[in-house]
C-alpha cells in the first residue's frame, strides 16, 4: 500500500505561493485585456502613457512576492518571536498602500478595476500560505 503523499515543505510551499501570485496577476491581465477588452493604458503625472501587458503584470507580481518572502525570512531570523504577526500586518499595509497609485493614475474605470483586482489577487494567493509557513517562536 503506497504511503500518503507528504505535504510540501516550507520552501516549496512558499515557492508555489510566489508562482501562484504571479499566475494570478497574469490571469487578471489576460482576462481584463484580451478577453474583456479593457485598455490597460495608464498615465501618471507628466509621464508618457504606458500600456501594461502581461509581462509587466508578471514582473511586478514576481518582485512583490519575492520581496514579501525575503521580508518574512529576515523577520524569522532577526525577530522570530513576532515574525508571523509583523509580516502579516506589513503585508496587509503594503496591499492597502499599493492601491494609492491606482487612485492617482489617469485611466479608464475598467483599467483601474483590473489593476486593483490584480493587487488583491496577488495578495490573496500569497499572504495565506506565507503566513501559514511562518515560524513564530515563543519569546
Amino acid at each position: 500500500m503506497p504511503s500518503p503523499a507528504r505535504p510540501p515543505g516550507r520552501t516549496a510551499t512558499r515557492g508555489l505561493a510566489v508562482a501562484g501570485a504571479v499566475a494570478a496577476a497574469a490571469l487578471v491581465q489576460l482576462v481584463g485585456d484580451p478577453v474583456l477588452g479593457v485598455d490597460l493604458v495608464f498615465i501618471q503625472g507628466d509621464q508618457e502613457p504606458r500600456d501594461l501587458d502581461t509581462a509587466a503584470f508578471v514582473l511586478f507580481a514576481a518582485v512583490a512576492a519575492l520581496l514579501g518572502w525575503a521580508l518574512l525570512a529576515l523577520l524569522e531570523r532577526f525577530a522570530p518571536a513576532r515574525a508571523r504577526t509583523v509580516w502579516t500586518a506589513t503585508a496587509v499595509v503594503v496591499l492597502v498602500l499599493s492601491m494609492l497609485p491606482v487612485l492617482n493614475v489617469e485611466a479608464t474605470g475598467g483599467a483601474k478595476a483590473v489593476l486593483a483586482l490584480a493587487h488583491v489577487a496577488v495578495a490573496a494567493v500569497l499572504i495565506p500560505p506565507l503566513r501559514r509557513t511562518a515560524k513564530e517562536t515563543p519569546a
